[in-house]
């Protein structure tokens, strides 16, 4: 489970982010999700709650997840189609000359603080 991983990770760079704007805490992270990331988000949204409970700054912090819809790019014919529906191979012009445009991402979108000093 690389999810508690993907947390540690988010959390150290909130903490940076609050640490350099004087937050006392943290309210709430958004964070946009590729819909083949390979991060299941359920395993996320556990693994953020009990690793917020080990660090004050996130003591009441909600992590809110927007999905990144998974898009492809066809070299052989220039049009994007959703990923997940149609895999590698191109449903206009049947090409396998394709690559990935979007969806394998995951990235903190908005961070909302309380308590600036």
């Amino acid at each position: 489970m690389h999810e508690l991983g993907v947390v540690f990770h988010i959390m150290d760079t909130v903490e940076k982010v609050a640490a350099e704007n004087g937050a006392e805490g943290i309210s709430k992270v958004v964070l946009e999700l590729g819909e083949v990331s390979t991060v299941i988000e359920s395993y996320l949204q556990n693994c953020w709650k009990w690793a917020a409970k080990k660090r004050e700054l996130f003591a009441k912090a909600e992590l809110i997840v927007e999905k990144l819809p998974a898009v492809t790019y066809c070299e052989g014919c220039g049009e994007t189609y959703p990923t997940v529906e149609y895999g590698k191979i191109c449903p206009y012009c049947k090409s396998a000359d394709t690559w990935l445009l979007q969806g394998s991402e995951f990235n903190i979108k908005e961070i909302e603080v309380y308590g600036r000093q």
